[in-house]
């Protein structure tokens, strides 16, 4: 056999093409789209193709950013090892000396400062198991009450509103197929279109059986297109125009007067209060004609069956709780809820939202929806995590209120895992003050991201292919994601991560778990009776079966759809409530004539820190811009396709101006996705809601300005 012959061989072996094939989950929406990745080598070579499954509520769609997440994933520029900045630049260490610093760095803050001197700050997208062991590490590990997450500034509003009215909270109170049953859709402030795409030809349907959709926004959108009625209220304006809606309603008697004196109590004081509002009090303050707002209170009123989502758009304002409360009741008058074809829904944004805020991320709550303010519910935890009740901290404080925390020096170290808070709260020179303050700042992430870039350590996370566990979607469907791939390098899962500190800490033995099943199944034991009741769920069952939340048995499947005979509240009933005409707390003045709202686009996800490391996301949007109104650019001087400056109260921000006839002439929209001086929370409002805490982040008062003028004297 000649050498020849060999060689030729080798090559003919090296150019074989094999694949693997990896079934997995979409990382980003609430949507939770399955499907399989295939791994095709030819050598050296990798391709890649993405296929959907069938299996989840997306029925085999994909969107633009679930087809390319797995570029993020491979990307070069993942954080494989542990990393310390030694003199302002980051250096590889290994784990023992990461998880060794920690422990000298935390013990010496909390010596000297006690133990809620150090913070943990959460993510939406963190699986069930790591965001239940993310809230046992932060009052087991640390004994800290400080611990919140970045779900605040997304379903904070919404959570708070649904467990006042309906004492119990849940993305949507029906299951995503009884959509085209409806005859009326209601869609306020949300942009289905872009942010949740595989969800849309639910709504498409709906209308093809004759549903009547009315959308209300500031702006136009993909999805205000699809609507009959479109309602370009006001920014910040939205409660009240749900005011002028059910006055029209109650005024023509298309309330449900036996659903009302059944099932709900507070009536009397919503029907008081409406009988001195006035439609053109509304009209003047909504910036619609009276006539419009009739129509859009009798289409609602009219049907037997009519649902309400909500979003962002009106939950992220500093009476984003009361705003929700009236939407539902909207729901509530109608006698809209608790049957097929009926309901509300709170689209959820982040991948595990709704997941996320159920098992003790929240400052206020422990595993189930607990309150960690029930001495009930902390005893009933604390016999599951074996400790005394009295050792379980207190009630802490919202996301944004810990950033004044550490600006104030009240809190010197922070523990941070699956958020970049630089980016993504408001106010973000407040937000870098406070991070640049801190003693010890640890970042556990794929990526250096804009916040890990004020880090002392970074420590590797896995990403979606790699980190088995289950996600709750927008529906309250809980699904069990596999782990397709192996982590890189020195990667470890964020579970792994947490018992690895505890351990170092010296609390392993409330840390020993072996895999995320593990976990799991002290979730489910530490939610049984909750409100979010997970007992009956396992990985076995997620395997095979089709399951919501909640779920108190292994017999039970779980609730589709709920409130089908009473409300989780004590006495069964939902609670209504008069909501006034609340106006934003900026107002618009001489010096900041505009109002700014947010959002996002199609190919990114919120900070951007994934998506921006997708060539084919990136390459789809490249940079931030400034939609403006023709008209309104012009008086200001600003040409199509040009840098201007946004200024507020509390900082500037620089991206490209985009003309848009659409949008209302007294308001910019700027999508949220990127940092730096695009990083449009560098002028976003930092008034919180007095309920839930949510920030202003969809109405401030700014003013726009060209970077180079123009104007030709």
């Amino acid at each position: 056999m000649t050498s020849s012959f060999l060689e030729h061989f080798r090559h003919q072996q090296q150019d074989t093409e094999t694949e693997s094939v990896m079934d997995t989950q979409c990382p980003f929406c609430s949507v939770q789209c399955t499907m399989q990745l295939l791994e095709q080598r030819t050598g050296d070579r990798k391709k890649y193709k993405v296929l959907p499954l069938k299996e989840t509520v997306s029925e085999g769609r994909l969107c633009i950013k679930g087809r390319n997440a797995h570029q993020h994933a491979l990307h070069k520029e993942r954080i494989l090892h542990p990393m310390k900045k030694v003199n302002g630049q980051f250096v590889e260490i290994t784990w023992e000396e990461a998880l060794s610093f920690i422990n000298k760095q935390f013990r010496t803050i909390q010596e000297q400062y006690g133990p809620d001197a150090v913070g943990v700050y959460g993510g939406g997208s963190l699986t069930n198991e790591e965001a239940y062991l993310l809230g046992k590490f932060a009052r087991v590990g640390l004994q800290t009450k400080h611990i919140d997450y970045n779900g605040r500034y997304c379903m904070s509003a919404a959570a708070s509103a649904m467990n006042e009215a309906f004492g119990l909270d849940r993305g949507l109170t029906n299951e995503m197929e009884e959509i085209p049953l409806a005859e009326c859709i209601l869609l306020a402030g949300t942009n289905i279109a872009e942010c949740q795409p595989t969800l849309l030809p639910y709504f498409r349907k709906a209308k093809d059986n004759g549903a009547f959709i009315i959308a209300i926004d500031p702006r136009e959108t993909l999805t205000t297109k699809l609507a009959d009625l479109h309602l370009k209220v006001k920014p910040g304006m939205d409660a009240a125009l749900v005011n002028g809606m059910l006055k029209v309603i109650l005024d023509r008697n298309l309330h449900d007067e036996q659903f009302i004196k059944e099932r709900t109590e507070g009536f009397e004081q919503v029907q008081q209060h409406l009988s001195e509002v006035n439609l053109e009090e509304i009209a003047d303050l909504t910036g619609l004609p009276r006539e419009i707002i009739e129509y859009a209170g009798v289409a609602f009123g009219s049907v037997s069956r009519a649902m309400v989502f909500t979003a962002r758009g009106v939950e992220q304002q500093t009476h984003g709780h009361e705003t929700v409360r009236n939407f539902i009741n909207l729901v509530l008058a109608t006698g809209n809820i608790g049957k097929p074809g009926a309901g509300y829904g709170a689209v959820t944004g982040q991948g595990n939202g709704q997941g996320g805020r159920e098992h003790g991320q929240k400052a206020d709550q422990l595993p189930g929806y607990r309150s960690i303010e029930n001495p009930e519910h902390r005893n009933y935890i604390a016999r599951v995590w074996g400790i005394p009740e009295k050792a379980l901290p207190g009630k802490g404080v919202s996301a944004y209120e810990m950033m004044e925390k550490m600006a104030d020096g009240e809190i010197s170290a922070l523990f941070i895992m699956g958020s970049n808070p630089l980016i993504s709260t408001p106010n973000a020179n407040l937000a870098e003050h406070a991070l640049r303050r801190l003693k010890c700042l640890v970042v556990v992430d794929m990526f250096l991201s804009e916040t890990g870039e004020l880090a002392d350590l970074l420590l590797p996370s896995s990403s979606y292919l790699e980190d088995e566990g289950t996600l709750t979607n927008l529906e309250g469907r809980v699904t069990l994601r596999r782990a397709a791939r192996s982590c890189p390098g020195k990667v470890k899962h964020d579970w792994e991560i947490l018992c690895d500190v505890a351990r170092a800490l010296g609390k392993e033995t409330y840390f020993s778990y072996s895999k995320a099943e593990d976990i799991f199944n002290e979730l489910r034991l530490a939610s049984k009776g909750g409100k979010a009741d997970y007992f009956g769920i396992t990985y076995t069952r997620l395997k095979e079966e089709r399951m919501y939340w909640p779920c108190p048995s292994m017999g039970h499947r779980g609730e589709g759809r709920l409130f089908d005979g009473s409300f989780a509240r004590t006495n069964g009933k939902a609670k209504m409530l008069p909501v006034i005409n609340h106006v934003p707390m900026e107002q618009t003045s001489d010096r900041y004539p505009l109002h700014l709202t947010t959002g996002r686009v199609m190919s990114h996800y919120l900070s951007g820190a994934q998506t921006r490391r997708s060539p084919a996301l990136s390459a789809r949007q490249i940079e931030s811009f400034v939609k403006i109104h023709p008209k309104t650019a012009h008086a200001f001087g600003i040409k199509d396709g040009t840098m201007v400056y946004v200024d507020s109260q509390r900082g500037r921000m620089k991206a490209r101006g985009a003309y848009d006839e659409s949008i209302r002439e007294d308001t910019l929209f700027i999508p949220f996705h990127w940092g730096g001086e695009q990083n449009v929370n560098n002028v976003t409002y930092d008034g919180l809601d007095p309920v839930c805490k949510m920030p202003g982040f969809k109405v401030c008062a700014v003013k726009v300005s060209p970077v180079i003028d123009l104007t030709i004297n």
